[in-house]
């Protein structure tokens, strides 16, 4: 049996015990603990009352913070964070700057990163920009040359809330996040926290990827670079899972270098998404293994764009690899994206003149449409109405006035959601297509 520790009357399992340098009776509570230790911190604060003990009161709020954040950030839902929330505020109004400058340091931090899985899981950006403050309060304390792996760690978190915010489209955000990063490096170096350095170039890597999205091709060349700094010790044999995972990043990033030309790009995105599915495998995590093969679809499918039959037929068959798991029950808007890419690469198949190909794509659009609603997804809704007539046109071309006539329907449904205003790019091939269409019907 476990031993116990006794503070102040307060029996506490002796595993849960650390002691800082400063002999404070500090708590370090193991994962599989966290519920438990919910239930003995709250009732601790019956017994370590503010007026009593303010000081003790106060970093029992912390530990309570920490465990209903370890609790809340595995769950689906927010009431745990919210009460994390709470506690840290709570241990603030004792935990004051001028009396401990570093353990107020240490729950502004902690603050920020309850706030910002809270910022993640709603829509606005109230929660997010919170959490900024909080860790931008943090760093007034947690300095570089006072506690310079704490500050690189405190610098990491606010990055990682300025890139969800720049993800969100502020393009200044995602800069900043950029910056903070790359601040958190100067400390994180990969001599003295190997594994934290990675896992600072991954995040950096993600923030240089979606500003690379937004047309910035420097932007993307560095993030590969990060990328592949990252796997220098997030290796298959030390970190699996962390490892597939940084694969897959890096196969989006070499994939979109690869859509604006790059062939070279493209064939060792495929590498990285192979990769991946080495570890990221459907027994093992059969959403991630999921989203991985879409992703080895898509990249598969732009080598197909560019004459390349045997990527095309992969890339179906990566596609309905991922509708194994991408089921319309549990997750209905990844499998309607995955029926419209499936229908995407068997239309360049169908074009190249399989009719079956083109049959089954008619089937993906159609399901696709099941979920991809126009109240729903609008602008997607209409996308894949215009794919549907793609594929019909051509089938209606080979003699098949029935599909002539749904390609006229689809693509009159299509304009009907997209204009000049929302989508300028398609309005008018969808108007050529829809007279081609119109000028074959008998």
């Amino acid at each position: 049996m476990a031993g116990k520790f006794f503070d102040k009357g307060l029996e506490i399992p002796a595993e849960w015990v650390i002691e800082s340098e400063r002999g404070k009776l500090l708590l370090q509570i193991p994962e599989e603990s966290k519920g438990e230790a919910v239930a003995f911190l709250r009732a601790a604060l019956e017994e370590r009352t503010r007026a009593r003990v303010p000081l003790e009161w106060a970093t029992t709020q912390q530990n309570l913070g920490d465990a209903l954040y370890a609790l809340g950030e595995r769950e689906s839902g927010t009431a745990r964070l919210e009460e994390a929330v709470a506690a840290f505020r709570a241990a603030l109004e004792e935990r004051t700057r001028a009396r401990a400058p570093l353990d107020w340091a240490m729950t502004q931090n902690n603050l920020g990163e309850a706030l910002r899985v809270l910022g993640e899981r709603e829509s606005g950006a109230a929660r997010l920009e919170e959490a900024v403050a909080a860790f931008r309060a943090a760093l007034e304390e947690r300095t570089r040359e006072r506690a310079p792996l704490d500050w690189a760690m405190t610098q990491n978190n606010l990055g990682d809330a300025l890139r969800v915010l720049g993800e969100r489209g502020d393009d200044d955000a995602l800069r900043r996040a950029v910056e903070a990063f790359e601040a958190a490096l100067l400390e994180r170096t990969r001599e003295r926290a190997p594994l934290e350095w990675a896992a600072t170039q991954n995040n950096l890597g993600v923030a240089l990827q979606v500003l690379g999205t937004r047309g910035d091709d420097d932007a993307l060349r560095r993030a590969v670079e990060a990328y592949e700094a990252a796997l220098l010790e997030l290796t298959r044999e030390r970190a699996p899972l962390a490892w597939a995972a940084t694969q897959n990043n890096l196969g989006a990033a070499l994939r979109l270098l690869g859509t604006r030309g790059d062939d070279d790009a493209l064939r060792r995105a495929v590498e990285a998404y192979e990769a991946a599915l080495l570890e990221r495998t459907r027994d093992r995590v059969p959403f991630d293994w999921a989203m991985t093969q879409n992703n080895l679809g898509v990249a598969l499918q732009v080598l197909g764009e560019r004459g390349d039959d045997d990527a095309l037929r992969r890339a179906v068959e990566a596609y309905e690899a991922a509708l194994l798991e991408y089921t319309r029950e549990r997750a209905p808007l990844h499998w309607a994206m995955t029926q419209n890419n499936l229908g995407d690469a068997l239309g360049m198949l169908g074009e190249r003149g399989d009719d079956d190909a083109l049959r089954r794509a008619v089937e993906a659009f159609e399901a696709a449409l099941l979920e991809r609603t126009r109240e729903r997804a609008p602008l997607d809704w209409a996308m894949t109405q215009n794919n549907l007539g793609d594929a019909l046109g051509m089938l209606g071309e080979r003699g098949d006035d029935d599909a002539l006539r749904r390609a006229v329907e689809a693509y009159e449904a299509a304009l009907d959601e997209l204009s000049w205003h929302n989508a300028p790019a398609y309005v008018a091939g969808i108007k050529r297509n829809l007279a081609r269409a119109l000028a074959v019907l008998p």
